[in-house]
């Protein structure tokens, strides 16, 4: 089969599409026929074997996926050949044939793509983990969105509204990015260029909440805008720190959180994926049932064939990629 081959761990722009031997499913697993892939940071990291997890050479990246199941092993019964699924992996999905355990496998309804069902995977998943179980986001809270117009932060902003945010505050960079946050339902934008980040990002905030703060802060972010969110939350308030798109790890002031009684936590949700799967599978379902009745809409706002994974995953590496990005796999 036709895929993107890491042969040794290398910087994404090394690396190229080649053959890997097509998969065949063991006892609890499927293969699935892939028709679009998910790129996602997290890629790069893996490729480069900067991630905590390095998978054996030589393998093909990609955490998420969507197709047709094409065989099946020992001991699966909820799936079937022929079934339209998207699918949760650690690596794998950049290829045309992804070999994956068929409890990670979701079935998908009709009505969504094969396009859609692989972006409303990963990152909805991060997302809605984040707001509910992080977060214990409640309906009317007010929740700050930092990276709004990314991958995370669109579905962030999308599953706050979805799920009963009172007030949804996209944190952005440039008027472009202002505007796909708007789309996408957030009721204040913030260009986080176009302020001062220590005093403006709280003053802003407060200016949109009457006062009040943000409850709940989604941070896939780092960096210097971190520390303005910390100041920028309302009493008993709690931020979910996701990632370091920025590329700067933040660094906590403790003192903030004795004073205002506020909470940091952090979250890695291929642990939710593979402790409790059975967890995961209802949270998808959930999803594409909000997507089914039109409350999510994933941003694709680029589409790329399998060769050209590497464009995509420069647009991630430089900040440039607004809602998610696909791979069609032939």
């Amino acid at each position: 089969m036709k895929a993107v081959v890491v042969r040794e761990y290398a910087p994404f722009d090394q690396i190229s599409v080649g053959d890997l031997p097509d998969p065949a499913p063991g006892t609890g697993e499927v293969v699935i026929d892939v028709k679009a892939a998910e790129v996602n940071y997290p890629d790069i990291l893996v490729i480069g074997g900067q991630y905590q997890i390095k998978p054996p050479l030589p393998f093909a990246p990609g955490k998420a996926a969507a197709g047709v199941v094409s065989a099946v092993g020992e001991g699966v019964t909820l799936l079937a050949v022929g079934d339209r699924v998207s699918a949760q992996v650690e690596y794998g999905a950049y290829a045309q044939k992804l070999r994956a355990p068929a409890i990670n496998v979701y079935p998908m309804p009709d009505g969504i793509d094969f396009a859609q069902g692989a972006a409303l995977g990963l990152v909805y998943q991060t997302a809605h983990f984040a707001l509910i179980e992080r977060a214990r986001m409640q309906p009317g809270e007010r929740v700050l969105v930092l990276g709004a117009s990314g991958g995370i932060g669109v579905a962030s902003v999308q599953l706050a509204k979805a799920l009963g945010a009172g007030t949804v505050i996209a944190g952005v960079l440039g008027a472009g990015n202002a505007e796909i946050a708007r789309q996408c339902g957030a009721d204040t934008v913030i260009d986080l260029g176009a302020i001062d980040l220590r005093d403006g990002l709280r003053e802003a905030v407060r200016e949109a909440t009457g006062g009040h703060g943000a409850d709940v802060v989604i941070d896939p972010v780092g960096g210097a805008v971190n520390a303005a969110a910390l100041r920028a939350m309302a009493w008993r308030g709690r931020m979910v720190i996701i990632g370091f798109a920025a590329g700067e790890i933040p660094t906590i002031k403790a003192n903030y959180l004795l004073v205002k009684n506020i909470e940091v936590s952090g979250l890695q949700w291929s642990d939710y994926r593979d402790r409790t799967p059975d967890w995961v599978r209802r949270v998808q379902s959930e999803i594409f049932d909000l997507a089914v009745a039109g409350k999510l809409n994933p941003v694709i706002s680029r589409r790329f064939p399998l060769d050209g994974f590497k464009e995509a995953l420069a647009l991630l590496r430089d900040g440039k990629a607004q809602g998610k990005l696909i791979l069609e796999v032939p």
